[in-house]
């Protein structure tokens, strides 16, 4: 089997038959048939169905596009790294939005000026879909908040992460020196979207503990949570490093739980870790022991 092969194969998957994937290709359709028939034959394997004209692809050839895909990935960024290794590097980095919006901006600039031959691209999203592109192979290392179970991955913590639990200035909690957990039952709450680490953290933090909550807003940025919570919205739980510098909302200690979660290089178990990659990952493990706040 070759890489056109696999090229063939994605493009009758993405275009919805072999007409389409000839066209697109600039191939004859019997070609593109007869790739298809030959991996079936060689493999002893039914890729598709055909009912009617048309072609369904089935449970095996499902998973066989993972790996298409994948393989297809690794072969573009394996040529890409041939043209222009003598000019400047490319990596493609994925960041919760917590780590990208509040840790990676100070981190990147610093990074690009020490290896002036290494540009990166950023792409910030909430942990689940990163974990994808990261699966996918779109996306070469992450970094992210709270745990991933993929046992496609391989992961490093590198830093610890306070969250807290803040009001409204007008809360009945701001008054409080602290609160526990129980407090939280049935309290309105601000939360991120389905796939947020952060959003995770306050779930497993209340459903562990049986407190049911009101999930009165879901939103899908940081900013957004403090806006609606310096309101009078509800509460919510965050990053200290979000709220660091923001006066609006008050933080109240939690006294019966641990407010820690951790921060976690991420990236594929089969990933080629070249050395612009590794200069990436030291400078991360550095810039996040050296952390303040």
């Amino acid at each position: 089997m070759t890489i056109r092969d696999l090229e063939i194969f994605v493009a009758v998957v993405d275009h919805g038959g072999i007409g389409a994937a000839a066209k697109k290709l600039y191939i004859s359709q019997p070609t593109v048939s007869h790739v298809i028939s030959q991996i079936e034959k060689n493999y002893h394997v039914r890729l598709f169905e055909r009912l009617a004209k048309k072609m369904l692809i089935t449970a095996t050839g499902k998973e066989f596009l993972q790996y298409a895909r994948y393989s297809l990935n690794h072969f573009k960024n394996m040529e890409h790294f041939l043209y222009h290794a003598g000019e400047q590097q490319i990596i493609h980095i994925g960041a919760s939005l917590t780590v990208g919006g509040f840790f990676l901006a100070d981190m990147i600039p610093a990074f690009e000026r020490e290896h002036p031959h290494i540009r990166v691209r950023v792409y910030i999203d909430n942990t689940k879909k990163i974990l994808r592109q990261i699966l996918d192979g779109t996306l070469d290392i992450a970094i992210l908040e709270g745990n991933t179970s993929s046992k496609e991955t391989l992961k490093e913590v590198i830093y610890e992460d306070r969250m807290v639990l803040i009001c409204g200035k007008q809360h009945p909690f701001a008054k409080k020196t602290s609160i526990h957990l129980k407090e939280l039952e049935n309290a309105d709450c601000v939360l991120r979207e389905e796939g947020s680490g952060t959003r995770d953290f306050l779930i497993n933090l209340t459903e562990r503990q049986g407190i049911p909550i009101v999930e009165k807003w879901v939103c899908h940025s940081s900013d957004a949570i403090l806006n609606i919570v310096a309101a009078g919205q509800g509460v919510s739980i965050i990053s200290e490093a979000v709220v660091a510098q923001e006066p609006r909302v008050v933080q109240i200690p939690v006294a019966d739980a641990v407010m820690n979660r951790k921060f976690r290089i991420v990236y594929h178990k089969d990933k080629y870790i070249s050395t612009t990659l590794e200069a990436f990952m030291a400078e991360t493990r550095s810039y996040f022991r050296s952390i303040r706040l």
